[in-house]
């Protein structure tokens, strides 16, 4: 199958000829190995217990080997971690080693942070651009710089293409099945992080269908903040024996480390005038096909506005999972262009915006999603309330719609749908 670029090969097009070591982090068949490989001379695959032993007896064969080395699934040897680290201390020469890990260090291992030797990127599943339904007219990185100036194109995806690419996954191996096969699929990879990932890492399932019950109650919490003990009633009602809150806390911390949950942090602007906001994350897990799969609506129902949440938030399930959609796609190109994603929310939840794209120079693209082709005045107020806080921090405020075309709005503010946004 010929390999198909992903947003950060661009990054690291940019960066490995500099850089002497990087690591590709994130969630199992995101597509880490794949890309790592289009760059890498030598191979150590850790999966492989023949390539684990070898480098368990002798970690020092990474750093003597011809460059660029690729070390997949570098964690199983965490020892490989170190004995990189301290050969780019030794020759800081860009371009010799590449890192993939589906999760961090196991508890009880301590190794430097590599923090000035070896720089982490985040690999997420395909964000729409790399799904390649249309070609996007409207860049983030432009957006950031204030320079998108006039918004245009057109796209023919619609609602229920939008609906089919959240059931499909961004699974590079996954999203090409026939339907049924795909959701095997999903619901196999869904069972290995109880049966397998977890306990792999050290962490005793005492009860699967517990666990699975919670990650089901997590997934219909995508796009909220609700409380930790809200998604733990939501998993356990009915039960009087239910799991302590001690316990759930070890499944998120590792479901997290394992890279399965993707919260999207509150945006902490460093300055006062916005200093009511909420410090509490938007619940995401990895991808909104498995939230979609674990609360079992297919594309019908969907559409029809079916599905179960577990806060009474305005907005249908649909409208969650494309945000959860949104937000995926918006995190892959906002890495692209060295910015950081969060969410806004003051406490009194009288102001809210889905997302805030912070660049490095603290300019800001806030962000509303919208689960329709049309935007109102009342769409936009938060943006303009944003606008009026931020001043000329605010680089530009755009709506992600599942509408046909991109353009401006009289008052300034992009209307873009989401296929047509890209890096």
């Amino acid at each position: 199958m010929a390999y198909r670029r992903r947003v950060i090969d661009d990054t690291l097009d940019e960066l490995f000829g500099d850089l002497a070591a990087i690591a590709l982090e994130g969630a199992k068949g995101v597509g880490k190995t794949a890309t790592a490989t289009q760059r890498a001379v030598t191979t150590f695959t850790l999966t492989d217990p023949r390539m684990r032993e070898v480098l368990e007896a002798d970690p020092g064969i990474v750093t003597s080997s011809p460059t660029p080395v690729l070390v997949d699934e570098w964690q199983l040897v965490p020892p490989v971690w170190d004995r990189v680290r301290h050969a780019v201390d030794d020759d800081p020469a860009g371009g010799r080693f590449l890192l993939t890990g589906s999760a961090g260090p196991a508890p009880g291992v301590r190794l430097h942070s590599g923090a000035g030797r070896i720089v982490s990127l985040p690999m997420r599943p395909l964000a729409m651009s790399e799904r390649e339904l249309v070609e996007p007219t409207v860049s983030l990185r432009a957006l950031l710089a204030g320079a998108a100036g006039t918004v245009g194109g057109r796209s023919d995806v619609d609602l229920a293409t939008y609906t089919e690419e959240i059931l499909r996954s961004g699974f590079p191996g996954i999203r090409d099945l026939p339907a049924r096969a795909r959701q095997v699929q999903l619901d196999s990879y869904l069972a290995r992080i109880v049966e397998r990932e977890l306990p792999e890492a050290g962490v005793a399932v005492r009860r699967p269908r517990a666990l699975r019950a919670w990650l089901a109650a997590y997934g219909a919490a995508t796009a909220t903040d609700a409380a930790w003990s809200t998604i733990r009633d939501a998993a356990t009602a009915g039960d009087v024996d239910k799991p302590a809150r001690q316990t759930v806390d070890v499944y998120r911390e590792h479901l997290e480390r394992i890279f399965v949950l993707d919260p999207l942090p509150a945006w902490a602007p460093t300055f006062a005038p916005l200093n009511r906001l909420t410090r509490t994350p938007k619940h995401h897990l990895v991808d909104p096909a498995l939230a979609a799969r674990l609360v079992g609506v297919g594309a019908p129902a969907l559409l029809r506005g079916e599905g179960t949440r577990v806060t009474a938030r305005p907005g249908s399930w649909l409208g969650a999972l494309f945000e959860s959609l949104v937000t995926q796609s918006v995190r892959v190109y906002a890495t692209a262009a060295g910015a950081q994603v969060g969410h806004l929310r003051t406490k009194n939840t009288d102001r809210e915006v889905d997302l805030v794209v912070e660049a490095a120079d603290r300019r800001v693209v806030a962000i509303e999603v919208k689960l329709a082709a049309t935007v109102g005045d009342d769409d936009v107020r938060h943006l303009r309330w944003l606008g009026a806080q931020l001043g000329d921090r605010l680089a530009d405020r755009v709506v992600v719609t599942t509408g046909p075309y991109a353009y401006r709005r009289p008052d300034g503010i992009a209307v873009v749908p989401l296929a047509l946004l890209g890096p």
